[in-house]
């Protein structure tokens, strides 16, 4: 009976110690798991753990100490995704005229709702397969005459190979592009240039002294040693500085404007795959536009539900037909705005893409009047009201870096975190936040803390008044040919992905501008007024 128990014990022993062994061997191969079964991993791809109604934390204090090992973690996400790529020619970087594009099982017809899927094969100037991924693309089908378009999925399998999705939505004649924004050699070139300085902007604050002004250098950083007034909010780690003028207080500090500064941390060879013709380089050139049927008439197509908030999102995300976005999974109701809006506050807070929502709000609404709050200039502060329907909507910008050639008030310019948590909130509040494209000539982690510390702020909101509607408006696509080191589309995108991955984890609904204006084909930092109106719709229809 001993010598039984005993040989029991010594199996439970082997089989706890397999057990163990088999475990670590999972953990320090699942790298090399990966690589075998050769799983897209890429900046096209950053896979989030989406909740749909996720609960707020219980205690949302977060120390100086953890906003910094929080700002680490998304950065070593995003230094994964983006590689170094060193080159010494520029013939060895991808050229979108010697890739390969194939269209996989071909068809004579093709039936509205197919996937239609095409294999990418980059090539580099002297016709070389590549055998890293990492370009910078875009996909995006069309049909200007029906005034249609969708973006494509792309798939990086970091080998030199992508698969480029088009879910064909609507029949008709339908053409297909991916472009070529920026080789994996120039995405690589910009990561690195962007974390390298803040000076790429300059910014000048005007102080007051008496009937005069005095004029001094501003930024985000100021490498000097005379004395610096610091403007900084204690509680957040956000700050921002000006040369002090002789014999004048920090606080008299009342307007400011930037301009761009003659500085790059590009090399020569770097700058020359940011020439505007090697820019949005269509690899698709050679390929004639297909004709999509209806094909199956009797096939009943599944009735969508109306969109409606902390709906999870696809991608693409929508297609747009006759001017009008049409999400993939619901449906967007015409309402009627101004009793949608009845009773409702509407903080609009941000950059000037949604104070474009403003102007639309007061251009279609004609009962808003508006109130005059004793600013000047672009970036004023603006409020409209409806005494009788008991509508409230105002537009405030966010704080420091605002980039202006125009001459801006800053007295009272504050950062979103302190707004919000001014605001009581309650189920007829709603309060839209865009930020991204006045943040992308400076350091990424400069817009990950802001935008770490409005989620705190909405965390703190959402505990007190849970019924508050959030609405974070992604960032929009904008001009290729604009200064590329600065205000490429490529930063929005990381910005984009960095923005997802944050607010995750908070019951606030999403509007895909990216997405959206990539399906318009909008390469605009102000989108026009059709794509404004759209998004507006998703909201109607998130709050009615």
């Amino acid at each position: 009976m001993t010598m039984r128990i005993a040989n029991h014990k010594s199996l439970l022993i082997l089989v706890f110690i397999l057990a163990s062994w088999i475990t670590f061997a999972v953990i320090q191969n699942s790298t090399k798991l990966r690589t075998v079964l050769k799983l897209p991993f890429s900046l096209h791809h950053w896979n989030f753990v989406m909740k749909t109604h996720p609960e707020p934390a219980l205690n949302p204090a977060v120390s100086p100490a953890e906003t910094e090992l929080r700002i680490k973690s998304i950065m070593e996400k995003l230094d994964q995704l983006i590689p170094p790529r060193p080159f010494t020619n520029v013939r060895s970087t991808t050229s979108a005229t010697h890739s390969r594009a194939t269209l996989l099982s071909p068809r004579d017809t093709y039936c509205r709702g197919d996937q239609l899927d095409v294999l990418l094969e980059v090539r580099d100037h002297l016709g070389r397969r590549k055998e890293y991924g990492g370009d910078f693309l875009r996909a995006r089908m069309s049909s200007p005459a029906l005034k249609a378009g969708a973006s494509g999925k792309v798939t990086d399998f970091n080998n030199g190979t992508y698969l480029v999705s088009f879910t064909l939505f609507w029949e008709g004649q339908v053409s297909l592009s991916v472009l070529l924004i920026h080789p994996s050699e120039g995405v690589s070139a910009l990561w690195r240039a962007r974390n390298q300085g803040y000076d790429r902007v300059i910014f000048t604050g005007q102080f007051n002294r008496g009937t005069s002004q005095v004029s001094t250098d501003c930024a985000l950083v100021l490498n000097s040693s005379a004395e610096l007034c610091e403007y900084l909010d204690t509680r957040d780690r956000e700050a921002f500085y000006c040369l002090k003028p002789p014999n004048i207080p920090c606080a008299a500090l009342t307007h400011m404007h930037s301009k761009n500064k003659d500085v790059s941390y590009l090399s020569k060879q770097e700058r020359s795959l940011f020439e505007r013709s090697n820019v949005g380089v269509e690899m698709m050139a050679k390929f004639d536009a297909i004709t999509v049927s209806k094909c199956n008439s009797e096939k009943t197509v599944p009735v969508k539900r109306q969109c409606k908030f902390g709906m999870a999102s696809t991608i693409p995300s929508g297609h747009v037909w006759k001017d009008t976005w049409n999400p993939v999974s619901c449906s967007l109701a015409a309402i009627e705005m101004k009793e949608c809006l009845r009773g409702k506050f509407i903080y609009l807070l941000g950059d000037s893409t949604i104070r474009q929502w403003m102007e639309y709000f007061k251009s279609r609404i004609n009962t808003l009047k508006s109130v005059d709050l004793h600013e000047s200039g672009k970036f004023q502060k603006q409020l409209a009201v409806d005494l009788n329907k008991n509508i409230n909507i105002q537009w405030q910008k966010h704080g420091y870096p605002l980039i202006g050639s125009l001459t801006y008030s800053v007295k009272e310019i504050e950062y979103l975190a302190r707004v919000i948590d001014r605001i009581g909130g309650e189920r007829n509040t709603i309060i839209v936040i865009s930020l991204g494209q006045h943040f992308r000539p400076f350091p990424i982690d400069v817009f990950i803390r802001r935008a770490l510390n409005i989620h705190d702020a909405l965390q703190r909101l959402l505990l007190r008044s849970p019924d508050t509607v959030v609405i974070i408006k992604e960032e929009n696509i904008r001009e290729m040919n604009a200064d590329v080191e600065r205000f490429s589309d490529f930063h929005g995108y990381i910005q984009y992905l960095a923005l997802k991955d944050i607010f995750q984890d908070l019951n606030v609904g999403i509007i895909d501008a990216w997405d959206i204006t990539i399906a318009y084909g909008t390469n605009n930092v102000h989108p026009p007024q059709s794509v404004v109106r759209n998004q507006i719709n998703i909201l109607l229809n998130f709050i009615c």
